[in-house]
């Protein structure tokens, strides 16, 4: 379990398109394998420490000829941001992909003091 130590807790959030390779025969839809999709997040503010992130798929268009492998997670987590890590592998044709990513963790306040 991860416990804040201030009162003051910030969520982030977004929704990004990662691909839509079906447009530009790009490498999701015609390759074959495995295959790797990332895309840098940067947070409006820095977080304290670096939060946590829950990142899901919220669109996806996959090929009906072929099976549906997926993997998404969040990789390089650090206070200015994160990774959005879409993987896929074998004979899937992945057309496009959206993700939604929410981060929660702690946040300067306003009542804290700054000593220098």
């Amino acid at each position: 379990m991860r416990k804040f130590n201030t009162h003051t807790l910030g969520i982030a959030q977004g929704s990004i398109v990662l691909f839509s390779d079906y447009q530009h025969d790009g490498v999701m839809w015609t390759g074959k394998g495995a295959r790797e999709f990332r895309h840098v997040v940067t947070f409006d503010e820095p977080f304290l420490a670096p939060p946590m992130v829950q990142v899901g798929i919220s669109m996806f268009d996959f090929d009906r000829e072929t099976n549906q492998r997926a993997d998404i997670s969040a990789e390089l987590i650090t206070r200015e941001g994160f990774a959005i890590v879409f993987r896929t592998w074998n004979d899937t044709r992945v057309a496009r992909i959206r993700a939604d990513w929410t981060a929660f963790g702690e946040v300067h306040s306003e009542d804290d003091w700054v000593i220098e």
